[in-house]
């Protein structure tokens, strides 16, 4: 089974194969994308394929992934999916059978050539809970 999932535009150039740098700071748009979640401290290693509604990519070092209506996972790539989080990408993965799992190869592929231009191996999933800001009630 082949799926294409298409990139989140964050920049309009196209992908590189650049190898992943020694450091890694989170920029604030990510870090605030992430800040709507929390962590649940739950992990999976392998999610069932037709469940995926979308994987977004926040940046090269970790991927949004939305499990069915509201169920949301956090998946960080062993090593930076160069290209991954650029306009006219999109993520492209094949597997065996029904389950997407750590480990498992996504490319990296831009749109407007079909060429691969990077690619990763995918780490764990983790579990996100949504943070809904009203939902807190002061009784009294």
């Amino acid at each position: 089974m082949k799926k294409a999932i298409f990139a989140a535009p964050f920049a309009l150039a196209a992908a590189s194969c650049a190898s992943a740098g020694s450091s890694y700071e989170m920029s604030e748009s990510v870090a605030a994308r992430l800040a709507e979640f929390e962590k649940t401290g739950e992990t999976e290693t392998c999610i069932n394929v037709r469940r995926i509604n979308s994987i977004t990519p926040l940046d090269e070092r970790n991927f949004l992934v939305r499990v069915g209506v509201n169920d949301y996972y956090l998946n960080r790539p062993r090593n930076r999916c160069a290209g991954a989080d650029r306009a006219f990408n999109r993520l492209q993965y094949k597997v065996s059978g029904s389950m997407l799992c750590r480990n498992e190869i996504v490319q990296v592929v831009d749109n407007s050539s079909g060429l691969t231009g990077g690619s990763c191996g995918l780490g764990v999933f983790e579990k996100l809970e949504k943070i809904n800001e009203g939902d807190e009630s002061d009784a009294g």
